[in-house]
């Protein structure tokens, strides 16, 4: 009897050993969650920027911009300085106009689009530096 016990005590050990380490492992290898940034369209004092001016993101987050004050607003992503050339500005640009406080538009930036700046601007306000900048990490 109590070699059949310690034989099941060791098995159980045995056990829990794996059964963490395979857990260990799997939380270790879990990608990270996707995060949601939010960019105003003219801020709170009126002024003709975008808030935050410059954010770094990473595959997989969202940015929503938001029309806050001074509208028309839209976001043109500028084909010169977005690492996927023109094809990817076009796709990533919201040209139409919000009017409206809390209009909004979102682009998620996904695993396939390259690394680096991404230039963009008010086209109504571009003359005024209603400009910004998205970086995407690696």
């Amino acid at each position: 009897m109590k070699f059949t016990a310690r034989i099941f005590r060791s098995l159980s050990l045995a056990v829990a050993a794996i059964a963490l380490v395979v857990g260990s492992l799997t939380i270790a290898a879990a990608p990270a969650a996707a995060a949601d940034y939010e960019v105003k369209m003219g801020s709170d004092s009126g002024l003709l920027v975008f808030e935050p001016a410059n954010l770094t993101v990473k595959a997989g987050d969202t940015v929503t911009w938001v029309n806050n004050k001074m509208a028309p607003h839209n976001v043109i992503f500028d084909d010169g300085s977005v690492p996927g050339g023109k094809d990817l500005a076009t796709k990533v640009s919201h040209s139409q106009l919000t009017f409206a406080p809390g209009e909004s538009y979102s682009t998620t930036f996904t695993a396939d689009m390259p690394a680096g700046e991404y230039s963009y601007y008010c086209a109504p306000h571009r003359g005024a530096g209603m400009v910004g900048k998205i970086t995407v990490e690696g």
